[in-house]
């Protein structure tokens, strides 16, 4: 009896087995179905000439035209990008088309690209509701974008560029609340602009350029974390748009905007490319766009901005792109536009400007078109010394005399408020510095947008790697490659077939875990592409035989061959000592990639607990964060769960201020007490003098930093580690001062009698001493992440 019972069991589990197995292979085989009639209604495009019955779509290798990627057979990823200026498709149904692609529920990325799609956009495409990034630009897509879309809640990116949709933006996409790329450019779009785009709060990149949009912008000021808006070409206006700090392009060239540039802009300390252009902007120009931190791109042509410029006005080393012409501007250009660097753009004609000569008009001119649009020209204060300015300023009318009075009382009880006011503000501690000096800064320290310029980075797109190939790179993980080890997971170099180096982590899993634990966090580990972390290029699950359980996981990561920051500042078998210039340059490097981490991607990740070891060099000491501390084992998603929901920004600069106490101090920092008593030694030494301040440095830098620069990082350093959240800055305002700090130190050797004057080339002609165990390949010379 027991024998009989015994194999009925065993009967039905062969038969559960057996089912199983078949399912999966009917399921395969019908998503290959689904995948042949696409190709079939897209009328067998070049592109994908290589599909056929045989073609094994979830193990294909992706191509920059083809990309299928699959999770536990079930196709998540599709992109078929066609030839550029691809034609419309004949005989083809959109209808069709689309009831065949919603038959992939687990689509998470849908890109068809110039492909020739033709038709209005069927409202059942809303049926895909794993979306989260719809690309269908350049195909010919037209009629209203239907308002169904919004349903699709969890879209991070939607981009219809380059089609022919017209009617409104559909109201409804308010509801998207992840939304962080919205970009139609080059359609037939009109009317206002819904109100609704002031509630994306996740919303960076909104790009709405080329089409036939009217009114005013609603105000962006609430989305915090917008950083790209491109307008150009619409007929908006008349205000000039309200957006966040944050802001690191604007776009509203061919517009219809006539009323002043607001006083806000001059304190948008990210800002990297601003075109105005062709609009009719009037009142006065600020001239100190010109020197704004991060600014590489200004253009105001074709406009009616008045006031004066002075030959000794300022400019940002890194400004590339300067466009000032056809505006009614009077004055001397600003020399540091005719001496800066020889590729330099910098267009000035058709103004009155006593530079130039026969490209601009007499100061009557600008001073009589003024007038007609009701705006006198601006005057600064006068210079002594300066005959020209004198007389222009004497034959200022009475109206201008009255705003500029007006004006001043604005500015002088602005400041009296400020003085009065009794908390003070992180970045106060050097906007009231004197203004002599230069606004050079780094070049590494001028941040751009990697979330939305990945292809700057030089890296390959993420993907999935095979155990094959990771054993070809290790040379089946020989022992020779091995870097380092934790209690969690092994580290070995690698080299892929290319002869690109690559770093692999591998984490040792527990039998209950599936992959679907760890697919959350390899999917947001993806996205994160920066110049300042170490990114991940791919991963590779390897599984039991006899199930799906996941039994390790290889996280594959760039390599980064300099070492450590703490090997380079404080260690004491350190193979040389990082420069002042370069502990700075480091020092925003590592605040561009925290940043990032919780502002550069949807939902942000609040990197707990990075330490001084977590930060590598590259071959030109750039820093990179190489450890997120993100919980990839199914045993630290559920302890960190709760906690990483609490850590807000104030722990990351906390966080960071530890960091650079040790690049200040020379001095390793391992436990809390040690930050007290630094921390304290340095907040006495901010009141003390320079020879004071300079003894409590890393005596390897105490006799090349100016006094300046060293007080600036001590002060922002010391701040970071308040006690009192409420009075730690910001990351952007830790930014802001680390930036100004570079901006002293390269104006201090400038002036310097120094052979070393330059910082940049002081910087790379780094030569340290690799006399000791350089031929060595330990740990502190390789990659940990």
């Amino acid at each position: 009896m027991e024998k009989h019972l015994g194999l009925k069991t065993l009967l039905v589990l062969l038969v559960l087995l057996l089912s199983i197995s078949i399912s999966e292979q009917l399921q395969s085989s019908s998503q290959a179905n689904i995948l042949s009639r696409i190709r079939n209604l897209l009328n067998y495009p070049n592109v994908l000439s290589n599909w056929n019955n045989d073609t094994d779509f979830c193990n294909t290798e992706p191509s920059s035209s083809v990309t299928v990627i699959c999770y536990e057979d079930n196709i998540t990823q599709l992109h078929i990008i066609g030839s550029k200026g691809a034609p419309q498709l004949h005989n083809f149904s959109i209808d069709s088309f689309v009831t065949t692609l919603v038959e992939l529920p687990s689509l998470k990325v849908l890109r068809l690209v110039s492909l020739g799609l033709y038709g209005p956009l069927p409202s059942k495409l809303s049926r895909l509701s794993s979306l989260e990034i719809l690309d269908l630009s350049s195909n010919f897509f037209h009629s209203n974008i239907p308002r169904e879309i919004s349903s699709l809640t969890s879209l991070q990116s939607l981009i219809l560029d380059g089609n022919k949709f017209t009617g409104r933006l559909p109201n409804g996409l308010g509801s998207l609340v992840v939304l962080a790329v919205l970009s139609v450019k080059n359609n037939s779009l009109d009317g206002h602009l819904p109100d609704m785009l002031g509630s994306l709060h996740n919303l960076r990149v909104l790009s709405l350029s080329r089409n036939n949009f009217t009114g005013d912008v609603p105000d962006l000021s609430g989305v915090e974390n917008l950083q790209v808006l491109d307008l150009e070409d619409n007929s908006l206006g008349p205000k000039f748009p309200q957006v966040s700090s944050k802001i690191q392009s604007i776009v509203l060239r061919n517009n219809k905007f006539t009323a002043g540039i607001p006083e806000k802009v001059q304190s948008y300390h990210q800002l990297e490319h601003m075109d105005i252009s062709s609009n009719r902007f009037m009142g006065p120009f600020p001239p100190s766009l010109l020197s704004l931190p991060s600014i590489t791109y200004l253009n105001v042509a074709g406009n009616k901005l008045t006031g004066m410029l002075f030959d000794d006005n300022q400019c940002n080393a890194g400004l590339d792109f300067v466009d000032l012409s056809t505006n009614l501007l009077s004055g001397r250009l600003p020399s540091c536009l005719l001496t800066g660097p020889k590729d330099r753009i910098v267009r000035y004609s058709n103004n009155c400007l006593a530079t130039g000569g026969g490209t601009q008009h007499p100061f009557s001119f600008c001073r009589n078109e003024a007038l007609a649009v009701g705006i006198l020209p601006h005057h600064h204060k006068h210079i002594p010394g300066s005959k020209v300015v004198l007389a222009l300023i004497i034959c200022g009318s009475i109206i201008g005399g009255v705003v500029l009075v007006c004006a001043t009382i604005i500015v002088v009880r602005k400041f009296l408020a400020k003085i009065a006011t009794p908390r003070k503000t992180t970045r106060s501690i050097v906007e009231n510095a004197a203004s002599t000096y230069t606004s050079k800064l780094f070049t590494d320290a001028n941040y751009v947008t990697r979330t939305m310029k990945l292809g700057s980075l030089s890296l390959p797109s993420y993907r999935t790697f095979s155990s094959e190939e990771l054993k070809v790179a290790t040379n089946n993980f020989d022992a020779a490659t091995f870097i380092g080890n934790s209690s969690d997971d092994q580290l070995y170099r690698g080299q892929l077939k290319d002869g690109s180096y690559i770093t692999i982590r591998c984490l040792q899993t527990k039998r209950k875990n599936s992959s679907q634990n760890f697919m959350y966090h390899i999917e947001l580990m993806s996205k994160l592409r920066h110049n300042h972390l170490v990114s991940t290029l791919g991963h590779c699950f390897k599984c039991y035989l006899d199930d799906s359980i996941v039994s390790r996981i290889f996280l594959v990561f760039e390599y980064v061959s300099n070492g450590t920051l703490r090997s380079w500042i404080s260690d004491k078998h350190a193979r040389g000592r990082l420069t002042w210039t370069q502990r700075i340059a480091a020092a925003i490097g590592v605040a561009r990639g925290m940043q990032f981490l919780h502002t550069g991607n949807v939902p942000g990740v609040f990197s707990n607990n990075i330490k001084i070891t977590d930060i590598l060099l590259d071959q030109n000491f750039v820093a990179k964060i190489c450890s997120y501390n993100l919980p990839i084992l199914d045993e630290y998603v559920k302890e960190q769960k709760s906690t990483r929901a609490n850590y807000e920004e104030k722990f990351v600069v906390y966080d960071f201020g530890v960091i650079l106490l040790e690049i200040i101090s020379g001095k390793q920092i391992n436990t809390k007490n040690e930050v007290r008593v630094i921390q304290n030694q340095l907040q006495e030494s901010i009141m003390s003098n320079a020879m004071s301040r300079k003894n409590m440095v890393d005596p390897a830098i105490r006799n090349s930093c100016s006094d300046e620069s060293l007080k600036t990082m001590i002060e922002i350093c010391c701040r970071c580690l308040e006690q009192d959240t409420e009075d730690m800055p910001s990351v952007e305002d830790v930014i802001w001062n680390l930036q100004f700090a570079a901006q002293v130190e390269d104006s201090w050797r400038k002036d310097s009698s120094s052979s070393d004057a330059s910082p940049i080339s002081h910087l790379y002609s780094f030569k340290p001493n690799l006399s000791r165990n350089s031929n060595s390949n330990n740990n502190s010379n390789g990659t940990s992440v």
